[in-house]
């Protein structure tokens, strides 16, 4: 750049920072254990409304005297921003769906959701998901948090020194979360953001997946090779080729003509299954559910008062205005129809929304609507440009989608994955990380993607194992498998135009490779669930970063290699090199015959300590794990160690009516003796008539010492060998 050019940007850049005009803080309140609001004089909620917040904030008291953390609120040419000055030392993580590495100084990220295949691995690009949220952890321990309670288009910048939130809209309100540590943090976030609801057990089974299984036959080879090979999987998914000619809540009348049947089938063998819905609705008057819109008046748009059309799959489509109730309610009402085939899943995908404007000038190619468009509102939602809604649409849409799944089936849990999203959507429904590339870098990329989503609030989200577009080796297939069946969602997909990507399509090693690491997760499910139980009820994440172990050791604050499942077990993925390891007692896990010298498999360790809880080997969920239940006990210095393990019904909402055991054992080592019992139970469920025997196997120094019992008599295992 010449001197003349740098002359210009540096004036531009001081004048942009002259006009700014600061905004004096109109109300700090106190609104929960150590969480502080802040709403700058002409903060108005028609303007920005809050779409991340669970509900509205109560004040319970004055801001602490001691309060150091403080929002600078600005606005200049009516774009709102906020500044907050940090000391020096401060670790800082979030920004939800982001690449590059898990430490965020130095960062900065653009919070406008954008259809992004085969992203770069490095720091900068858009991706699906807005998440303007960060989490700083002292060097004592001790962290804050920070959530920008807005969905305007907006940018974020993490420097050691301050964090800039700017937007592109009005004025908005800020919530900081100071607390003893980064956990209590990210248990502050829940409770202004909400928790997910406990998903079905099936859920957190293998979901195998393809841009597309073309065809009902095609889908039942899947599965029956599944069942034959042994392999466990629990759902097949069905991308968009299913539909009559990409027309949503359709069916395509020769290679998909009998999907009752089709699901029928499935859940006979064990699975259940998983349909695209996207929200772009086909332009045609012989498509009743166009026609249904059309006649219901739920579409965005334009300025005019016309429809807006935009170019997606089925090519012109028009575009439900989830902004308002009405057009919401409709959307819901679709899915009675639909599920009632047998459909047990949705993944509602392209909801950002994205539209191919290819055929523009380059110019005038944005990817999505026109920021301008006035979306209609209605309720507690003021009608509002895309600008504003943009960041929500795929928000809306989830929350208008579980709602029909639950209307449509009220006796099951729902389960929805979306790939775009808002901070605090993890209400509605999971997530995923979007078009990956089948590559050594997005493997890798895929452990800090998934640990930042969890520290953002979102706790059941994944990758696309393997990698989702071009072709996949067996090493890379089976190295990420390795890792990848411990993250809280487990899919294997591909991308039409890809070699298959089914764990036997590699040959016998790699398919011997895939059936260890997938009974290791399904060994692995009761523990896993119990997770799920306490995030449900916390926010914790279900993945965590190495440094949970320890937030005051400074050397695992930037670990992004090995992640933390639940607080017990640690997972070392087989590429990771010098990974930075917690202290204390770590002892090696071995959950199935082969895991320890299969060179793909992740190394598992247990923490000193803790029991974990373990199943038999199973090929699906229908199959109970629990005959007999396996308690992984680690004792810590003292000869001591405890666990829990949640049971209920693995669907419905009886666990909400006390069905339900949450059972918790304890451990103590007498001489060469470890007595382990069962040390409290709550809930009505009857856990001694769900397992009727306990093995246990007891690590220490490398070694394992084994007996068994039963929850009423206990065990005892000798160590005199």
């Amino acid at each position: 750049m010449n001197l003349k050019k740098l002359t210009f940007f540096t004036a531009l850049l001081f004048s942009s920072t002259l006009f700014a005009k600061n905004i004096p803080i109109q109300k700090a309140a106190l609104v929960g254990d150590r969480i502080v609001e802040f709403i700058p004089a002409g903060f108005d909620k028609s303007k920005t409304p809050s779409l991340i917040l669970k509900e509205e904030p109560l004040a319970k008291g004055s801001v602490p005297r001691n309060w150091k953390l403080r929002p600078t609120f600005t606005i200049n040419d009516n774009k709102a921003a906020a500044y907050i000055n940090l000391p020096a030392g401060i670790s800082l993580y979030g920004g939800g769906e982001v690449t590059g590495p898990l430490l965020r100084n130095g960062k900065t990220i653009k919070l406008w959701n954008t259809d992004s295949g085969a992203y770069s691995v490095e720091e900068g690009k858009r991706l699906y998901q807005s998440h303007p949220w960060v989490m700083g952890v002292r060097q004592d321990g001790t962290a804050f948090g920070i959530i920008f309670d807005s969905s305007w288009k907006a940018e974020l910048q993490t420097e050691s020194n301050q964090i800039q939130f700017r937007t592109e809209g009005a004025l908005f309100r800020t919530y900081i979360i100071d607390r003893e540590s980064p956990q209590a943090v990210l248990k502050g976030l829940a409770e202004l953001i909400g928790t997910i609801e406990m998903p079905p057990l099936w859920s957190l089974g293998y979901h195998q997946c393809r841009f597309s299984y073309l065809t009902e036959q095609r889908v039942r080879e899947v599965a029956d090779t599944f069942r034959s090979k042994k392999i466990p999987c629990d759902v097949i998914w069905m991308d968009i080729d299913y539909m009559d000619g990409y027309r949503v809540f359709t069916f395509h009348p020769k290679n998909y003509p009998n999907p009752t049947a089709l699901n029928k089938d499935l859940h006979q063998k064990g699975f259940k299954t998983v349909y695209m819905i996207d929200p772009g609705v086909m332009v045609d008057k012989n498509y009743g559910i166009y026609n249904s819109g059309s006649a219901s008046n739920v579409w965005v748009k334009n300025n005019d008062g016309s429809d807006y059309t935009g170019k997606a799959w089925p090519g012109d489509c028009t575009f439900p205005d989830f902004t308002n109730p009405q057009a919401r309610n409709w959307w819901s009402g679709l899915y009675k129809d639909f599920l009632a085939k047998g459909i047990d899943g949705v993944w509602n995908d392209v909801n950002e929304p994205a539209i191919n404007d290819n055929h523009l000038p380059e110019s005038q190619r944005t990817g999505t609507m026109p920021t301008s468009i006035i979306h209609k509102g209605g309720g507690d939602l003021p009608a509002g440009p895309h600008l504003l809604y943009h960041n929500a649409y795929g928000r809306l849409m989830v929350e208008a989608s579980r709602k029909g799944i639950i209307d449509a089936n009220p006796n099951k849990r729902p389960f929805l994955l979306t790939r775009s999203n808002l901070l605090g959507g993890q209400r509605y429904a999971a997530t995923w990380t979007g078009d990956n590339l089948a590559s050594w870098d997005h493997l890798k990329l895929s452990v800090p993607m998934s640990i930042t989503l969890g520290l953002s609030g979102q706790p059941f989200n994944g990758p696309d194992i393997g990698g989702f577009l071009e072709n996949t080796s067996g090493e890379l297939w089976a190295n990420w498998l390795g890792f990848g069946v411990f993250m809280p969602f487990a899919r294997g997909h591909a991308c039409a135009g890809t070699n298959d990507k089914e764990p036997w399509a590699y040959g016998e090693e790699i398919e011997r490779s895939s059936r260890i690491a997938l009974e290791r997760r399904y060994r692995l499910l009761p523990y896993l669930y119990t997770q799920f139980y306490n995030t449900s009820k916390t926010g914790l994440p279900v993945m965590a970063p190495v440094f949970f172990a320890d937030a005051k050791d400074l050397k695992l604050r930037n670990e992004e290699q090995a992640f933390l499942m639940g607080e017990n077990v640690l997972v070392i993925p087989a590429f990771a090199k010098n990974p930075a390891l917690p202290a204390g007692i770590w002892e090696d896990l071995s959950l199935v015959e082969g895991d320890m010298t299969d060179k793909y498999q992740a190394k598992l360790k247990i923490k000193g300590g803790s029991i974990i809880p373990a199943g038999k080997i199973i090929q699906n969920t229908t199959e109970r794990s629990f005959d007999p239940l396996t308690l992984l006990v680690c004792p810590n210095k003292k000869g001591s160690a405890e666990g829990q393990l949640y049971i209920d019904a693995g669907d419905g909402w009886g666990f909400k009516t006390g069905d339900y055991s949450l059972l918790s054992f304890n451990a103590k080592r007498v001489g060469n003796t470890v007595n382990i019992k069962l040390a409290s139970k709550a809930g009505k469920r009857d856990a001694y008539k769900e397992i009727q025997k306990i093995n246990a196997e007891v690590l220490i120094n490398g070694k394992v010492y084994r007996g068994s019992g039963s929850l009423k008599s206990g065990i005892q295992v000798s160590l005199a060998k």
